[in-house]
């Protein structure tokens, strides 16, 4: 856990820094993030941002292109999460 004394780097909670998308088309944590101090508490606040919602649009999208979720679920999620980006930002 990081140290209460500390100050945050710049890119703490930036999503395209700590979680960018891979050429594969995956996002991907960077070497550098791995060593830092604030890395668990960087991504998930990354992931709880506005920017995170779209990863979670992502994961919809790739399940749906796989044939793993349906029409139905696709629609219903992504209104999910269409109304939290309403509600909170």
């Amino acid at each position: 856990m990081a140290s209460a004394d500390k100050e945050k780097p710049a890119c703490f909670g930036v999503l395209e820094t700590v979680f960018p998308m891979g050429g594969d088309g995956l996002r991907h944590t960077p070497a550098g993030c791995m060593k830092c101090d604030f890395k668990t508490e960087c991504l998930r606040s990354a992931m709880e941002s506005r920017d995170g919602l779209k990863l979670h649009e992502e994961k919809i999208d790739r399940a749906w292109s796989a044939g793993r979720m349906g029409f139905f679920e696709r629609w219903s999620r992504r209104k999910a999460l269409e109304r939290k980006r309403r509600s909170r930002y």
